[in-house]
């Protein structure tokens, strides 16, 4: 038999800043085909209601199925679960220490360690400024097993207008990494702007 590629992917939202990210995420996925499937902790239902105007439900809505994080007994924590991967977004230092050290205490660090020993994508888009020693090492030892360190750090070379653009070009690249690839915003094909023309590109 010939099995269809999957096209589930695990998405975590943890209690660092940046919620707004895992919210566009599923916006950008919703409806797209791919089925997400999305753990939200506690400390990021906090950070999401004073971060942003979303409500917990709103943002469940988004997601094609939702589990709680103590469900340690759901699908995503089998690795009989065939997904794409995992992205936990954004990542708190707490979910990076837990994941690093095999830690499996919520379903969040319990379905990323399943993607870690399955040898699937998981992709940490880690938010915490300044990072010490701990942080550095834990994320090392993790981008030693393959797993990618996505800060979601800004870029300028594609002359956003705005912070919408910022989280648009940020959550795409994201994408990138499961060959998800929605073009929400121009991909910079090389060509270096004037002045003059990001002004035309404004009055446009």
């Amino acid at each position: 038999m010939n099995e269809a590629k999957p096209t589930r992917l695990i998405v975590g939202i943890t209690g660092a800043t940046g919620t707004i990210f895992g919210v566009r995420l599923l916006q950008m996925l919703h409806g797209s085909g791919v089925e997400t499937h999305m753990v939200l902790s506690k400390w990021a239902a906090r950070t999401l209601v004073h971060e942003t105007d979303y409500t917990i439900e709103q943002v469940q809505n988004l997601a094609t199925h939702n589990y709680p994080l103590g469900d340690q007994g759901a699908a995503i924590s089998s690795g009989s679960f065939v997904t794409l991967g995992m992205v936990i977004v954004p990542c708190s230092m707490r979910s990076l220490a837990a994941i690093a050290n095999g830690l499996a205490d919520n379903l969040i660090h319990r379905a990323a360690d399943v993607i870690l020993k399955e040898r699937r994508k998981l992709v940490l888009v880690v938010r915490e400024s300044p990072l010490h020693e701990i942080h550095l090492e834990n994320m090392l030892k993790l981008s030693r097993m393959g797993v990618v360190i996505l800060p979601p750090v800004p870029a300028f070379y594609n002359h956003p207008q705005n912070l919408d653009d910022m989280i648009n070009h940020v959550t795409m690249r994201v994408l990138d990494q499961f060959d998800i690839h929605l073009d929400v915003m121009n991909r910079w094909d090389g060509t270096m702007l004037t002045s003059a023309d990001v002004s035309e590109r404004k009055v446009r």
